[in-house]
């Protein structure tokens, strides 16, 4: 039946997603946390703070 084979997998091509999903991972959390340090500045600076929430 076409279709239902299983993929013999090339460890090249294993480690290569492997890289991809690592990278992905790493950036996502990297982002993630200059975003928590450098976001609340970031939105003061830009809206003004509170006082101009009024």
């Amino acid at each position: 039946m076409a279709g239902l084979e299983i993929p013999s997998w090339d460890p090249e091509t294993a480690l290569l997603i492997g890289a991809i999903l690592f990278e992905a991972f790493v950036l996502y959390i990297g982002y993630g946390g200059l975003e928590r340090l450098v976001g609340p500045y970031l939105m003061d600076l830009i809206v003004g703070g509170d006082a101009s929430a009024r």
